[in-house]
């Protein structure tokens, strides 16, 4: 007598687009994880909220840009994806404290959200100038400034 052959289970496609689904769900932290992100980040390492600005050099001239609202204790990513320049330059002011990080590089501001072309007669053309920190990345692909309370802001490739 014959055993009946034993039926091996079938997988729908349905229920294995569920499983990859599944599998790619689970293993994309892991991925995540190993996947350096190319960025310039800044973060707060303060009690108060932050407001940041950043400057650098683009094929249109000199540009900069604000204002990221960084809360406290949390980053900000300011440039996405690999960094074209190797120097860029930030000023940031403490919303609650209105202490400041400057440095000795004059750019032009906006009061509200901005992006300006060029860093020459800030005033005449309705801006603000202020002294931005140069940071030279030494043309790393990321890199991240940590704002403090204490003097000397730090910085790093990241």
């Amino acid at each position: 007598m014959s055993h009946p052959a034993a039926k091996s289970p079938q997988i729908r496609p349905r229920s294995l687009r569920r499983l990859v689904l599944f599998a790619l769900a689970v293993a994309a932290p892991a991925f995540a994880a190993d996947v350096a992100r190319a960025e310039f980040r800044v973060c707060n390492g303060t009690q108060n909220l932050v407001g940041v600005a950043i400057g650098y050099r683009a094929q249109e001239g000199w540009i900069t840009e604000g204002w990221w609202q960084v809360p406290a204790t949390t980053c900000a990513t300011l440039i996405e994806g690999e960094l074209k320049s190797r120097y860029y330059y930030l000023y940031a002011e403490d919303a609650v404290r209105g202490g400041r990080w400057t440095g000795d590089v004059s750019m032009c501001v906006a009061e509200n959200e901005f992006k300006i072309v060029g860093v020459q007669d800030c005033f005449a053309r309705g801006y603000q100038k202020m002294g931005f920190k140069e940071y030279d990345t030494g043309r790393q692909g990321s890199w991240m400034v940590q704002l403090s309370d204490t003097p000397g802001t730090q910085e790093s490739t990241n």
